[in-house]
């Protein structure tokens, strides 16, 4: 699965418990067979894959618009001992968005109310079933 996705982006969707997805335009690393993403602990999509880790995936745009045919597969937390190294990765991979984007989707997420000082971070591991 994870040497399909060379993109930027990856739509991860996850499922509510009546069965609805719902896709999140992601940062991603591949490493092994495994697609890592990193996100709030405490986010809607976190909560969804501890209780469901079913999820799909596909590369797609900023913006969500699919690039590709979404793959079944199933998500785990990994270790907090292992944030640091994922986080190393993705920073290597998108030094240049944590440089331009970052900051515009930081301000955008105060404009709408939410506190990012309070984000426990997790990290995921997806793989194909």
């Amino acid at each position: 699965m994870a040497t399909e996705f060379n993109g930027k982006y990856l739509s991860l969707t996850t499922f509510r418990r009546e069965g609805t997805g719902v896709a999140t335009p992601m940062w991603f690393v591949r490493e092994n067979g495994h697609l890592l993403v990193e996100t709030d602990g405490d986010s809607y999509k976190a909560k969804r894959i501890r209780r469901n880790s079913a999820v799909t995936v596909a590369e797609c745009t900023a913006s969500g618009k699919l690039m590709g045919e979404r793959v079944a597969g199933h998500a785990e937390f990994l270790p907090e001992t292992e944030r640091s190294r994922v986080e190393a990765l993705i920073a290597q991979k998108y030094r240049m968005d944590k440089v331009l984007v970052l900051p515009v989707y930081r301000l955008v997420q105060r404009l709408h109310g939410k506190k990012l000082a309070e984000e426990t971070p997790v990290v995921l591991s997806i793989t194909p079933d």
